[in-house]
């Protein structure tokens, strides 16, 4: 796996953990919108979180499930992976 996370693993990610069907691009496109939006809540966000935990071998910050758009979740992962690097 790449040393960042993109928008087409997150769009993988929510589909495999939390049944959440989005295009790479269309999640590109609308990062500023809300995880909602798209139809993922909380407890989807949250399994999201621990599988890159797990994926990457990064602890990832715990106010990561917090996050309520793509682009900021982007934002806090891939700031953990880059310190890691």
């Amino acid at each position: 796996m790449d040393t960042q996370l993109t928008y087409a693993e997150l769009a993988s990610m929510m589909e495999r953990r939390a049944g959440v069907s989005v295009e790479p691009l269309q999640l590109e496109l609308r990062s500023a919108e809300r995880f909602t939006e798209f139809g993922l809540d909380s407890l989807g966000l949250l399994g999201i979180v621990g599988a890159l935990e797990n994926e990457y071998g990064a602890s990832i910050p715990a106010d990561a499930d917090a996050c309520k758009t793509p682009a900021e979740l982007l934002t806090v992962v891939n700031d953990v992976l880059k310190a890691r690097a």
